[in-house]
Parts: C-alpha cells; structure tokens; sequence
C-alpha cells in the first residue's frame, strides 16, 4: 500500500507579515538562469554587457502585465461585473502568451530604439525563454495548478514518476495528469535542440521562429488535455489557437526569408 504524504507548502518562507511563495522564488530562478545564459551569449555576439538588463527592467514589469490583460480579456465575462478585481493579481491569473506577446512587443521596440536588429536579439534569447518556461512550470506544481484531467494513481507510478511529484498531483481526492511537467520536459528538449542549432549557424531568426514553432507544437497538445484552458468561442482553447497562429506565421516567415533575401545575416554574424 502507497501512503499520500502532505502536499507541498506552497509558502517558501515568511518575512515578517508577508508571505514568500514557492511560485513567486521558482519564477524568479527561470528569470536569473536565463538572464545569465542569454547575458553570456549576448556578450559573445558582439552586444553590450548591460543590454539585456536594460532589456529586461522594461519587459519582465510589462510582461506580468501583458499576462494578466490577456487572461482578464478572455474571463472579461466575469471580470465586468467585479472591475476592482482586474487587478488583483495576487488571486492567480496569468497567462504566459499574454507575457510573451507583451515581451515580443517591448523587445521590439527596445531594439529599435537600441538600433540593434531585434530578430539578432530574438534569436540569442530563444533558448533563455524556453529555460525561463522550462523552470517557471515548476511554479504551477507547487501551487497544484495548470494539470490535466483526472487520471489513476496507477497512471503516474507507470510514468516512473517520483512519489514526491505524484502525491502533489493529488488533489481534492483525485490524481490529474501532471500536464506542468509535460511542457517542462517538452521546453528542456527544446533548449538542447536550440542550443544545438546554435552551431549551425542559421539565416537570422530561424532560431527565434523555431523557437515560436517547438513551443507552440508542444503547448497545443498539451493544452487539450488541461482542465483550466481559457476559451475563445465555444470549446475552442484561447492557447490553442495562438499555437496555430504562431506555427503559421513562423513557417511563413522562414519560407519567406530563405525565398527573398540573397547573402541574408545568419546568427554567428555581428
């Protein structure tokens, strides 16, 4: 017989009166081990030191923005009959589309401002996304969020799945399939093949819509299997559909760009 051990706490620590979370310390460990991984390759393609943190006192503020407009939009049913609620985001709900659209946009402008080619800059930070969504996943563990639908205790044990993950997915008398963990691993291969690409010196990004395509092929499968999705009409899942969107426009891009341009910047150029 198996035995169901306490779930995690989902406090870390406490400072006095206030509160520190497990989610709030695991986002904050994304955010510095891609920071120092990117900052590095910044440096290494001809950049200076301090442009990724100019970089990013403008897109992680504005990115947990973007995030929590995109998940009021489309809760706007509910959330026009209790305005003072949009901004308690300390309740839950973000969206990471929502922050990676708002961090797209503020990165482009950025660059620009910068006279620096944004695609150069996406490309390098690619791998530094998916490390900050590989790391963040983790959050939604502790806080026993973003799972999937109820499977059997029996199901995870075949998944060779620790007891320590198994038993946080226990939740309300039920085992759910660890759907935080699905996308962790997807994003973890995701940053071995960029990594990889690295060396192969692509047409400048390629790397960054390769990046949008492996994330957003991964998100769409596992997003039919949660059980928290925000919907756009009917069924059909918010997420699902930006997936689609972005594979599209990233493939086009690519053809585009190969098609067009004669001699085009690749990612080893400065």
């Amino acid at each position: 017989m198996y035995s169901i051990l306490a779930v995690i706490d989902p406090v870390a620590f406490s400072l006095g009166p206030i509160d520190v979370r497990w989610y709030g310390v695991i986002i904050a460990t994304g955010i510095i081990i891609a920071f120092l991984v990117g900052q590095r390759e910044m440096v290494k393609r001809g950049l200076h030191p301090d442009f990724l943190t100019d970089l990013l006192i403008w897109a992680v503020p504005l990115a947990i923005v973007g995030a929590r407009i995109y998940y009021v939009a489309f809760q706007w049913e509910h959330y026009k009959d209790h305005p003072a609620e949009i901004i308690a985001i300390w309740n839950g709900g973000i969206a990471i589309h929502g922050a990676l659209i708002a961090s797209v946009i503020v990165a482009y402008i950025f660059t620009k401002r910068r006279n620096t080619p944004f695609l150069k800059v996406a490309d390098i930070l690619a791998p530094s996304i998916l490390i900050g969504q590989a790391v963040g996943r983790w959050g939604n563990f502790i806080n026993q969020e973003a799972h999937g639908g109820e499977v059997s205790r029996n199901f995870l044990e075949n998944l060779f799945l620790p007891d320590w993950i198994i038993n946080q997915m226990y939740i309300d008398g039920s085992y759910y399939h660890p759907t935080f963990l699905y996308e962790s691993l997807w994003s973890l291969v995701g940053i071995i093949l960029l990594l990889l690409l690295r060396r192969v010196n692509l047409v400048r990004g390629e790397m960054f819509f390769f990046y949008a395509i492996w994330y957003s092929v991964g998100r769409f499968f596992i997003e039919g299997m949660r059980t928290d999705s925000l919907y756009v009409i009917g069924e059909l899942r918010a997420a699902q559909v930006v997936s689609i969107v972005a594979i599209l426009i990233s493939a086009v891009f690519i053809i585009y760009r190969r098609v067009s341009l004669k001699n085009p910047p690749r990612y080893l150029d400065k």
